[in-house]
């Protein structure tokens, strides 16, 4: 219930919002500043060295690059909705983020982990093709198919950052928004509203499960049948190799899902909102931050390309 005293209010009603941030200790702004620079550093020229790879490497113009170039620039672009705001806030000792600038990152935050989760749908579904059926691979995975399957997931996502718009703009709030994460996280501005949440927690539960859920399914019924059909393969170089070229993908798809579903289930164990803000920047920072290195280094391709750009 919201105290008599005050009025609630729609979240336009706050030209401000505060973003508590990791840390309150004002010695340690500094370090988590550059420890964060770093990281964004690294991001945005990770996956930059990859997408310049894939383009000037015509080897390397296949349709499981294509969907790679893609997923690093997801990558990029879902780091940029949240580490600049953070960076300034940290050299600024500012905990402040506009009701614009909140909105902006709900809104942009589901789109790129939407994006991310349905390209590894996506990817697996190449790998699928190209292991199961290799004479049919360059047919069925034509360029028109590819570019559809990347504007039909960029749609969908589209769609369902929209949904996370809509349901934060309409909550209303009590006292002062402070949120205890470092970056305008859509559960943590439901637990923080006054209002009746119980429609908007179903919302995001079942988009959850879809945008999650469904790719999650397809990439596991995908493996099941890459591995099913490489058991069958007599030759021991050969499981080897088809095992090798699904390598990478397997492994950002564990990272991906892996510390998702943990920041999920350190936030049902555990009381302390700072704690799972600090287990967020698993998958918000340091999971595209990896990215590039286990394409980078798991693939002879991308690592050849890479040595022939410098």
């Amino acid at each position: 219930m919201c105290p008599i005293c005050i009025e609630p209010q729609n979240l336009t009603g706050y030209s401000e919002l505060l973003l508590l941030g990791l840390s309150d200790d004002p010695e340690m702004q500094p370090l988590l500043f550059a420890l964060f620079l770093f990281m964004y550093l690294v991001i945005i020229l990770g996956n930059l060295l990859i997408i310049l790879a894939v383009i000037s490497d015509s080897h390397l113009h296949t349709p499981m690059y294509f969907f790679l170039c893609n997923l690093s620039l997801a990558d990029i672009s879902f780091s940029t909705t949240i580490v600049p705001k953070m960076l300034v806030n940290l050299h600024t000792s500012s905990k402040s983020i506009t009701y614009a600038g909140c909105l902006t990152q709900v809104t942009f935050f589901s789109l790129f982990v939407c994006l991310d989760s349905l390209l590894l749908a996506v990817m697996a579904y190449d790998r699928l093709v190209a292991i199961c059926q290799p004479l049919h691979y360059l047919v069925i995975m034509n360029p028109r198919t590819c570019c559809l399957m990347v504007l039909l997931s960029f749609f969908f996502c589209l769609l369902d950052s929209q949904l996370h718009y809509l349901t934060v703009s309409q909550l209303s709030f009590c006292a002062d928004v402070e949120i205890p994460h470092f970056f305008c996280d859509a559960s943590q501005l439901l637990n923080l509203a006054c209002s009746d949440t119980s429609t908007n927690n179903i919302l995001i539960y079942f988009d959850g499960a879809i945008f999650g859920g469904v790719p999650l399914s397809g990439i596991l019924f995908s493996y099941y049948k890459i591995v099913s059909s490489i058991l069958r393969v007599p030759s021991s170089d050969s499981k080897y190799k088809a095992f090798s070229t699904c390598g990478s993908h397997l492994s950002v798809v564990c990272l991906f899902y892996g510390t998702g579903i943990g920041v999920y289930l350190s936030s049902a164990v555990s009381s302390s909102l700072r704690k799972n803000a600090v287990a967020s920047v698993m998958y918000t920072v340091v999971t595209p931050m990896l990215n590039p290195f286990i394409y980078s280094l798991r693939n002879r391709d991308i690592k050849s390309a890479l040595w022939r750009m410098i």
